[in-house]
């Protein structure tokens, strides 16, 4: 007994448990800076700098970066973990403090234990970031950015662009300060008539309360009924003013979706939108089994019946409703949403699944533990973002299921580093 407790005592040494655990916070720390920086250039700056160049306060700039960096924090930190992890094991390894580590009789656990617990700590703050900052930030950011856009009328005016509005889609060519050239613009009215306007220059101008104003020059109109698309109307002007109003300026920014919502907000939209496709679907199976029993019916009747002479229009009918209902059952939206709930979880757990790896991959090294570390990190990082991009757009394109794409990176790094670890603690 005496023996076997002093065994596990040496088999686990609380020192060398916090001087891992701090080894591996410090090169989080400075992957952390590092993926940050990547994220903060590609995701915010570029963003910024197309706001100032139209005169947005810069104190309306700093708040929208602000309410960006939940979004950073998630996605910096899983891949920060990774390249945190391989740097400290490889360093220990190349240094060979792995090898007076075992010598003096104690296991790997020693170094995996440590490793899991930070690997851990960081999958959780990942996921409070993606799942309560996030989502909070968004609100936020969606709040300034109306203001802004109904002060600063110029962030909508961009060249060779589709905007979208409520109603209304404006279609621009190039563009010199506030002057438009090939403006076309398709909206509905509040009659129902459908318009398209073309001209061959605009002027944006702020219209205050009223929302935006484009000064069309040489435009011309051409509006029909929306049942009746033959009986139409045209006409052409000098000058035209047309007016995009300021809540549909408002609504078009405040649509919020399931990326920035918490993930128990985007399960609940998901039963909702389940729900609902239920009903639709069993309205189409009604309808299918009416067609159906009237056929049936037409059938039994024999040619001497006027129904007889209807049996192709219910078999038509019939089969219509039947592919309906089968391109319903693939509705893009609840797929969608699916994957941004399962993404929500893997990317933050990917820390964990990431020190499986890492811990395995850091082992191997000689020299130079912390330089190839961090090379072989950047390189995993890639190829584990490929598999994620892969997965999410197989799974919307294809019908993949939303699990497998989202969760098979993280099983195939946890699988690979678990392996790699059994193999190399039998040897």
């Amino acid at each position: 007994m005496i023996r076997g407790a002093i065994e596990s005592e040496r088999s686990l040494s609380r020192t060398i448990f916090f001087y891992i655990v701090s080894e591996t916070l410090f090169s989080f720390f400075v992957s952390f800076l590092f993926f940050f920086f990547i994220f903060f250039v590609n995701q915010l700056l570029l963003m910024a700098q197309e706001i100032l160049t139209k005169r947005v306060p810069f104190n309306q700039v700093a708040l929208l970066v602000l309410y960006s960096l939940p979004s950073i924090i998630a996605m910096a930190a899983p891949f920060a973990s990774l390249v945190g992890t391989l740097m400290t094991v490889g360093r220990l390894s190349s240094d060979n403090e792995v090898l007076v580590l075992l010598s003096s009789g104690l296991s790997y656990r020693n170094i995996f234990l440590p490793a899991l617990l930070v690997g851990i700590l960081i999958s959780l703050v990942s996921f409070y970031a993606n799942d309560v900052l996030l989502p909070a930030g968004t609100v936020q950011f969606s709040r300034l950015y109306r203001r802004i856009l109904v002060s600063t009328p110029a962030l909508e005016l961009e060249a060779n662009s589709v905007k979208r509005f409520k109603d209304t889609v404006v279609v621009t060519g190039d563009v010199t300060g506030n002057a438009i050239s090939d403006v076309l613009i398709l909206d509905k009215t509040s009659d129902g008539e459908r318009r398209v306007i073309m001209a061959r220059s605009a002027e944006l101008k702020d219209g205050g309360r009223q929302g935006l104003s484009l000064d069309l020059d040489e435009a011309f109109i051409q509006s029909s009924k929306e049942l009746a698309r033959r009986d139409y109307d045209y006409g052409s002007s000098g000058f035209l003013r047309y007016w995009v109003p300021q809540e549909d300026l408002i609504q078009a920014v405040s649509s919020i979706g399931p990326r920035e919502m918490s993930s128990i907000d985007v399960w609940r939209e998901i039963k909702v939108k389940e729900e609902a496709l239920r009903v639709r679907l069993d309205q189409r199976y009604n309808r299918a089994l009416n067609h159906a029993m009237s056929l049936e019916l037409a059938l039994r009747k024999g040619p001497d019946n006027a129904e007889w002479n209807r049996r192709t229009n219910y078999t038509l009918n019939f089969l219509r409703e039947a592919e309906a209902a089968e391109v319903l059952k693939r509705d893009r939206s609840i797929l969608v949403y699916r994957l941004e709930f399962y993404k929500k979880f893997s990317i933050p757990f990917g820390a964990l699944s990431f020190v499986f790896l890492a811990v395995s991959l850091g082992l191997l090294a000689k020299k130079s533990g912390q330089t190839v570390g961090f090379i072989f990190g950047l390189l995993i990082s890639v190829i584990y973002w490929a598999l994620l991009l892969g997965g999410q757009t197989m799974g919307i394109r294809l019908g993949y299921s939303p699990f497998w794409s989202m969760w098979l990176p993280n099983i195939l790094a946890m699988s690979v580093g678990m392996i790699m670890g059994l193999i190399r603690i039998k040897r």
